[in-house]
């Protein structure tokens, strides 16, 4: 379709938001994750939902292990990240655990029932899954927690 090539991604359009110091907008739901580039060693932004945990921040990877920053993180966990107007460095932990991917899940759904709750029901989940049900739904998922230096 003509003129949709120059439209921006989503993603593009966070860091465009970022970049131009509005992040505080978006800072309470989505933070920048800054990686190194596994083939490149150039720096890449991803846009990411998160939830701030005893310190920690925390990312789900909804692709798994096959997202291409869940891979970077793993190859170098040296990581920038941006919140709001907070800038800091930080070591990211990647995890396929089951069940601390569903102690993320219950942590958002505590968080924002609905949100999450519409989530989880959209991939086929009640929307108040039992923890066995987050854990099953937990297999083939990935994150990450992030703690800043």
């Amino acid at each position: 379709m003509p003129g949709l090539d120059n439209f921006p991604t989503p993603n593009r359009l966070i860091r465009f938001i970022y970049s131009i110091g509005l992040g505080f907008l978006l800072g309470r739901m989505i933070l920048l994750l800054t990686t190194t580039g596994r083939r490149t060693g150039l720096p890449r932004t991803t846009p990411l939902q998160y939830e701030e945990h005893d310190g920690k921040f925390i990312v789900g990877s909804t692709r798994g292990t096959q997202a291409d920053w869940y891979k970077n993180v793993l190859r170098d966990p040296g990581v920038s990240v941006r919140v709001g107007n907070r800038k800091f460095e930080a070591r990211a932990e990647c995890t396929t655990d089951p069940a601390r991917i569903a102690d993320l899940l219950e942590l958002r759904l505590e968080r924002h029932p609905r949100l999450v709750g519409r989530i989880l029901e959209a991939d086929g989940l009640s929307m108040n899954p039992g923890r066995e049900e987050l854990e099953e739904y937990s297999r083939g998922l990935a994150m990450v927690e992030i703690t800043p230096l």
